[in-house]
């Protein structure tokens, strides 16, 4: 739980007098709701916020440091503990630690980013422009209509980071112990798909440079035309060359294809996305990993087939949430 600095007791006592709820300002302050009773108790009999006296080690850092520390790195968030420690001025002897302590207290800890694309101010507007006209789009009159599509890439071993490994002391190189990871994580294969609340398309397998000419004559014609059948039908792709190509809006526009106006830099508005990473885990979660290309791919094909129409029907429900959380963000990232 964290701790209220000297500014916050202030602000949390301000809020009691004006008769706001000690759960509504525990809640603001991300502290347990006892917290705010013992403050307010502490002022009732002492009439002051400030820490008691206490024994022990003295505090090594004075309120005005505590404040550089926790201002530096609310403006830039990526900077580390020991940039801080030879940052702060006059003379210390504070350790990094100390500063993480400080920023623990702040309520800010070390976490694995988030990786998104990268958003300029345009693709900022559009995505807001583009959230704003789909406000008002339903499942149930709209979003069902729609074919989400889009080409992803699977490694053959993928070595991201957050897989462990239970080790004793200086086992860190046994060889039992060592993930041992191909170059380039051992090649890998494209594949195409698209989904709709009432089904999917075939797994494709693109192999080699995706050209407009091979995406219309492989991909399009044989397996998303089929599927495009229906007048009330809508196609959506993203913003990939071959997809904006001439070739492909032609081939489109002479075949009355419906074409789902798309944002730039917005995987997170496309729910197949989701369902790439379902279909990943579930290769990875089989008992014998692929050993090769062609192993890998069947495995693709055959978990593809195996999810469950409903999982796919949620990722699509959840459109007019997106919609309303891209205009939230004002067109920046998004929780999807």
């Amino acid at each position: 739980m964290a701790r209220l600095s000297r500014e916050d007791r202030q602000i949390a006592l301000g809020r009691l007098q004006a008769g706001q709820s000690q759960s509504a300002i525990a809640r603001h302050f991300h502290v347990s709701q006892s917290t705010i009773s013992r403050l307010w108790v502490r002022f009732q009999a002492t009439g002051s916020v400030a820490d008691l006296p206490r024994a022990g080690r003295p505090r090594a850092t004075t309120a005005a440091q505590d404040r550089f520390i926790r201002l530096r790195h609310l403006r830039n968030r990526f900077l580390s503990a020991s940039s801080s420690v030879q940052a702060l001025p006059g003379p210390h002897r504070l350790s990094d630690q100390t500063v993480r302590n400080r920023l623990h207290e702040a309520g800010l800890r070390a976490r694995r980013p988030h990786r998104g694309a990268v958003l300029t101010r345009r693709h900022r507007q559009n995505r807001v422009q583009w959230g704003n006209q789909h406000l008002r789009w339903t499942v149930r009159n709209h979003w069902r209509h729609v074919w989400f599509s889009d080409e992803s890439y699977f490694l053959l071993q993928r070595h991201d980071g957050r897989r462990r490994v239970y080790r004793r002391v200086n086992e860190r190189y046994a060889p039992n112990c060592v993930d041992e990871a191909p170059v380039h994580g051992g090649g890998g294969v494209m594949v195409w798909g698209a989904i709709n609340t009432a089904g999917r398309s075939t797994l494709v397998h693109v192999q080699g440079r995706i050209t407009a000419q091979r995406y219309v004559e492989e991909i399009l014609r044989p397996h998303a035309l089929p599927l495009l059948a229906d007048q009330d039908a809508i196609f959506q792709q993203d913003n990939a060359r071959p997809h904006t190509a001439r070739l492909t809006t032609q081939f489109l526009t002479d075949h009355h294809v419906q074409v789902l106006p798309w944002p730039s830099m917005s995987p997170d508005m496309n729910p197949i996305e989701h369902l790439w990473d379902e279909l990943d885990r579930r290769v990875r979660r089989r008992e014998e990993a692929p050993a090769n290309h062609r192993d890998l791919l069947q495995a693709l094909q055959e978990e593809w087939d195996t999810i469950p129409q409903q999982d796919i029907r949620h990722l699509i429900q959840s459109m007019p949430r997106r919609c309303r959380a891209v205009v939230a963000a004002q067109g920046s990232h998004t929780p999807y």
